[in-house]
C-alpha cells in the first residue's frame, strides 16, 4: 500500500463518451491502493490545491498530477506544474505523448503507474513562452489547427473535424516562404512547411521526425519546400515510407535553439493547439519535465 494524494485534472472536452467509466474506475483504483484522489475540472481549483501545501496536509504528500484528457491537457498541466510529476491519462484524440510512453486508456492501469512512482525526465520546449513537449510546426498543418479550434466551440474534436478544414487548406494555401535560423547561423534555411519536433510523435502517427528524442537536449527540424498543392501528396507520400529522410527537398538539422521569420505571417501550432502566428522563438530547456511512466520490467 502506498499514501500520498493524487490531483487529476479533468478536461471535460475529452473523451467522447469514455471519460466518465475511466475517471471512475481511476479514483476506485487509486483508493484501492491507499491513495486519496481529488478531482478537478476547474484549473484554478486544482492550482490552488497544488499550491496551498497546508490544504490536503493530513493525506501526505502529493504523489501526481493526473493529465485527464489530450496532449492539450498534458501540456497545459506541464506549463503550470512543471516541478510536479506528472502523469498522462489518455483521454482526448491523438494522445500521442500517451501512445508513446504505451500508457493506454485505462483507469487500472495509470493507477498502477503512479502507485510504482517510476519517474523519469524528458526535455520540454519554449515557444515564445509557452511551452510543449511534442513537436511544433509552421505552415499548412499549423493552419488546419487554428480552423479546428476556431470551430471547436468547447465540443471534443474528433478526426471527423479536420476533414473540412483540411480541404480549405489545400485548396486556399498559398505559403510564405519561412525562414528558420538554427542556434547561431546567421543564415536561414528556407522553406514553406517546418516541423520541429522534441518527441517522433505526429498525428495519425505520422513519422515525419523519426530521430527525435525526448531525453538528448536537443530539437530535430524538418523544412519542407512546397511550391504547389502537388508538392504536399508527394511530401506525404515520401513521409509515410520515410523516403523524406534522404530527399534533397527536405532539409534536416538538429539545434536547440530556433528563429522563425516570415514576409507575412504564418500559422503555428504545438502539440495540436494553436500558438500564435511568426515570428516565433523556440528553445529546449533539457530534462526540465517529469513524467511518471510505465516500470520498464512488468511494462506498468
Amino acid at each position: 500500500m502506498v499514501s500520498g494524494w493524487v490531483a487529476i485534472q479533468r478536461n471535460r472536452s475529452s473523451g467522447a463518451g469514455h471519460s466518465g467509466l475511466g475517471l471512475r474506475t481511476l479514483i476506485r483504483e487509486l483508493q484501492d491502493r491507499g491513495m486519496t484522489p481529488r478531482l478537478f475540472s476547474r484549473r484554478e481549483d486544482l492550482d490552488d490545491a497544488v499550491r496551498s501545501a497546508d490544504r490536503f496536509a493530513r493525506y501526505g504528500e502529493l504523489r501526481a498530477i493526473v493529465a485527464a484528457g489530450g496532449d492539450g491537457t498534458l501540456i497545459d498541466v506541464i506549463n503550470r506544474h512543471p516541478h510536479v510529476p506528472i502523469c498522462p491519462f489518455p483521454l482526448g484524440t491523438e494522445n500521442l505523448v500517451a501512445r508513446w510512453l504505451r500508457i493506454p486508456r485505462c483507469g487500472t492501469t495509470v493507477a498502477r503507474i503512479i502507485a510504482k512512482g517510476q519517474r523519469q525526465k524528458f526535455d520540454r520546449a519554449k515557444l515564445n513562452e509557452q511551452y510543449f513537449l511534442i513537436m511544433a510546426s509552421v505552415g499548412l498543418d499549423a493552419s488546419i489547427v487554428h480552423a479546428v479550434h476556431a470551430r471547436r466551440q468547447g465540443g471534443h474534436v474528433r478526426h471527423l473535424s479536420y476533414v473540412l478544414p483540411v480541404l480549405k487548406a489545400l485548396v486556399n494555401n498559398r505559403p510564405p516562404t519561412l525562414r528558420i535560423y538554427v542556434d547561431d547561423a546567421s543564415i536561414p534555411v528556407e522553406g514553406e512547411w517546418a516541423v520541429i519536433a522534441n518527441l517522433p510523435a505526429y498525428a495519425l502517427q505520422l513519422p515525419i521526425v523519426p530521430t527525435a528524442c525526448g531525453t538528448d537536449g536537443w530539437l530535430d527540424l524538418r523544412m519542407f519546400r512546397i511550391r504547389n498543392r502537388l508538392d504536399w501528396f508527394r511530401h506525404l507520400l515520401a513521409i509515410l515510407s520515410g523516403d523524406h529522410e534522404r530527399s534533397p527537398e527536405v532539409v534536416r538539422l538538429r539545434g536547440r535553439r530556433f528563429r522563425i521569420e516570415s514576409e507575412s505571417p504564418v500559422a503555428v501550432q504545438a502539440d495540436g493547439d494553436p500558438y500564435g502566428m511568426t515570428p516565433g522563438l523556440l528553445e529546449i530547456e533539457p530534462l526540465s519535465v517529469e513524467l511518471l511512466v510505465p516500470s520498464p520490467e512488468h511494462g506498468t
